[in-house]
């Protein structure tokens, strides 16, 4: 049987709000305010009320709130929980796991058993259905999911209908691969419904078909017109040509990781590609090397991939850019930051500047098994000419572009919070790394509670502003 219920009287609620990914998504597919927003940390509920001014914020833990007295009476149509997924994430490598940290979810049954919301949505890593008992920082492996199956069954024992499954933001319009579990519980007796993709590969033969649009690119959230100091610069003249503060010289493993995808995405494809930096490779693997033809990495609390995409660029008094024509990977937690990576090639003239030459070429031989000899050069026939590499440029993604990777709306403010205090870039970039994609927040809502949604398609804040303002 159907239960009664009035839109009018129902709030939304959204636990572990952080920076606002999810009450973003929220919003976009409603057109209308998340009601409450609860998180812990300070720098994440000002961001969150930064743009979301309207909402009722509660700093504090989740497990200090008492559903009943800040719902004051008023029946809950969602409440959304993304709890803290670093304890199971793959992510964490051979950390310690914390199991208080772990067992946030059990906070899903207080609010289910209280004030009993109609619609519940958790979001978190694959791994989540991996819960289980942890003895000395360590999971039990033969007892995995152990304490998930519990979970969920006491969850449907208060009445609920679940679903869970695992969803692709790129598949939803967002230019990054990022993956995350999803659950839907409901007791109002209608049909959970899984969104449909809009979005694929394009070489998909739907999207050949017309069915579903290409993916979203990493060309989309990058600036292509800010500028790409040398690799082989130092610190100083990196300063002194840009005003800009470098990373110099760079790690042995990102010097490979740059070699690599010159020789791999442009020596012999010419095409862009990404390098994760920050990460480390067990001794036999190849390096992480990602094509832009796929989504961004997953972005994280500390920034711990680098986008590198290696860019050929005719050198004729500017670099011209051959923009990359693809989602970008997954933006994940960890050591390191993204990066976009030039290269720059120059026309044989005869006599003339070699530039970087003689130190690409080091490079190549070095990372990637060439034997180029002193009085030899690697050069590329294009038309009638031919060219050679004179440079390689790097730069860090900047945290717009790692939001706008995310599918935040492009208005959303990320650098200070509504009392004019300025965010330090690594606060930006956990913000982000931590966030919920939006996209999938609202596509996941729209097919759940469509009663709440408009014909009106939102993609800025402004544009929400001007649904909700009195």
């Amino acid at each position: 049987m159907n239960a009664q219920f009035n839109l009018f009287e129902e709030i939304i609620v959204d636990n572990f709000a952080g920076g606002g990914g999810a009450s973003t998504g929220i919003e976009l597919a409603t057109g209308r305010i998340v009601d409450i927003a609860i998180n812990h940390d300070p720098a994440a509920i000002l961001m969150h009320q930064t743009n979301h001014p309207f909402t009722e914020h509660y700093q504090e833990s989740v497990w200090d709130i008492d559903p009943v007295k800040i719902c004051r009476g008023r029946s809950v149509g969602l409440a959304w929980f993304s709890p803290d997924c670093k304890h199971f994430s793959k992510a964490k490598g051979a950390a310690l796991v914390d199991r208080n940290i772990r067992g946030l979810a059990w906070i899903v049954l207080k609010w289910a058993g209280l004030v009993r919301p109609r619609v519940i949505i958790l979001e978190n890593v694959e791994e989540f259905i991996t819960w289980g008992p942890v003895r000395k920082g360590k999971p039990i492996k033969n007892k995995s999911g152990q304490t998930f199956k519990k979970w969920l069954s006491q969850l449907k024992a208060l009445g609920y209908d679940v679903e869970y499954r695992t969803l692709v933001a790129a598949d939803y319009g967002t230019p990054t691969s990022r993956k995350r579990f999803f659950l839907v519980a409901r007791c109002d007796g209608k049909p959970i419904v899984w969104p449909k993709p809009t979005h694929a590969p394009k070489d998909d033969i739907r999207v050949k078909n017309g069915e579903l649009k290409p993916y979203r690119t990493a060309a989309d959230i990058i600036d292509w017109s800010l500028p790409c100091p040398s690799i082989f610069d130092s610190k100083q003249e990196v300063m002194e040509k840009f005003g800009l503060k470098a990373v110099r010289p760079l790690a042995d493993n990102t010097m490979r990781r740059i070699a690599r995808g010159l020789d791999k995405f442009v020596i012999k494809n010419s095409k862009p590609f990404i390098v994760p930096i920050g990460y480390g490779e067990r001794k036999g693997q190849a390096p992480r090397i990602h094509d832009v033809d796929s989504p961004l990495p997953t972005v994280t609390s500390i920034d711990h991939n680098s986008l590198c995409v290696a860019h050929i660029a005719e050198f004729k008094g500017q670099d011209k850019g051959q923009p990359a024509d693809n989602p970008l990977r997954t933006i994940t937690a960890g050591d390191g930051e993204f990066g976009l990576v030039k290269t720059m090639i120059v026309k044989i003239k005869g006599n003339q500047s070699l530039y970087n030459w003689p130190k690409v070429r080091e490079m190549l031989n070095t990372h990637c098994s060439y034997d180029i000899k002193d009085d030899e050069m690697l050069l590329f026939h294009i038309g009638a000419d031919f060219y050679f590499i004179a440079d390689i440029g790097l730069r860090m993604l900047c945290p717009k572009e790692l939001y706008a990777a995310m599918g935040f709306p492009a208005d959303y403010i990320i650098d200070c919070d509504f009392l004019g205090n300025e965010y330090k870039r690594s606060a930006q970039v956990a913000r982000c790394g931590n966030a919920v994609c939006p996209q999938l927040a609202k596509a996941i809502v729209s097919a759940n509670l469509p009663e709440y949604c408009s014909d009106v398609n939102i993609n800025l804040m402004s544009e929400l502003a001007d649904m909700v303002a009195i």
